[in-house]
């Protein structure tokens, strides 16, 4: 039995020497420590005070970041450096027996601390993400648009598209589409005669057009679509090619003092017979048109088609 005088703190345990158990200066508790604790760890500290500064120093540090969270909207980075600044004192604790400094006396409060570390760095990087903190994809787009906003608003001082007012309408031209001229060989006309056998008809063509204004005046025009409403026809002109046959020559019985070899007009019969008003030097002349019927004897058929003096 320990004396009533004794005060409070580790001692070795009368059950079991190996440890050391905690005294509270009026019975002995169930708080025990290993007997190679470093000196500083057994202090006259209860266990019952180290939960009580820890929950302390806890509530404290959550009220500031929650304050500076408000302020400048990064709470997942004050819980990422938060976690790296109890990692390290998890670990010095947990080399060194306690880190009396930050109120953790033992090895085991140090492992606790290891793991609120790593809850404080996951929980902070996914607040950073979904608050868009430094860092975050979210504030890089953010800062991206906002430095290129400047030089979009300085490239011009005119004003943009939106605040103009911009109609579109659709209009219909009409235009007329010009006939072909053909001509064609027609052997039922004689030659040197044209007819126009087929008349030329103009065509008409619809071009739709999508007509932008701005501020109700146009600035460009765009085919939308043409259609031809009226095909033209082509003029069509006949040339002929048709050789005429020669007029007929009436059938006159020739005289007595007529020549045979001719009809139609009286050729005398002499030594020699031209046509009258041609070149020859007579000494008869006769005036045709004759047809040649025999033999040509005096040849006043100088192109051989029958007719004579023609």
């Amino acid at each position: 039995m320990m004396p009533e005088t004794t005060p409070q703190g580790w001692y070795p345990d009368p059950h079991q020497p190996e440890q050391q158990r905690w005294w509270n200066g009026t019975e002995w508790t169930t708080h025990t420590a290993p007997l190679n604790l470093a000196p500083a760890a057994a202090s006259p500290t209860a266990p019952g005070e180290t939960k009580s500064s820890g929950l302390k120093i806890v509530i404290i540090t959550a009220a500031v970041v929650l304050a500076v969270a408000l302020l400048t909207r990064s709470l997942g980075v004050i819980l990422m450096l938060a976690g790296v600044v109890l990692f390290f004192v998890a670990v010095y604790a947990i080399a060194r027996g306690s880190a009396r400094f930050f109120r953790v006396r033992s090895r085991g409060a140090g492992w606790a601390a290891l793991g609120i570390a790593f809850v404080l760095m996951f929980v902070g990087t996914g607040a950073n993400a979904a608050l868009g903190g430094p860092g975050s994809k979210s504030t890089n787009a953010d800062s991206t648009s906002s430095a290129a906003k400047p030089l979009a608003s300085s490239a011009t001082d005119e004003p943009t598209p939106s605040s103009v007012a911009a109609t579109f309408e659709e209009v219909d031209v009409s235009t007329v589409i010009p006939f072909d001229r053909a001509t064609v060989n027609d052997p039922q006309i004689d030659v040197g005669q044209t007819v126009v056998t087929t008349a030329g008809v103009a065509g008409t063509k619809v071009t739709t057009f999508r007509v932008k204004y701005i501020d109700g005046a146009e600035v460009s025009r765009e085919v939308v679509s043409e259609t031809i409403t009226v095909a033209p026809v082509s003029e069509i002109t006949s040339i002929g090619t048709r050789q005429p046959a020669p007029a007929p020559v009436p059938l006159v019985q020739p005289a007595a003092d007529c020549h045979s070899s001719y009809a139609g007009v009286c050729v005398p019969i002499a030594s020699d017979v031209d046509c009258d008003g041609g070149g020859g030097n007579g000494p008869a002349y006769v005036r045709g048109p004759l047809q040649v019927v025999g033999p040509d004897v005096y040849e006043l058929d100088r192109d051989g088609d029958g007719i004579a003096c023609d």
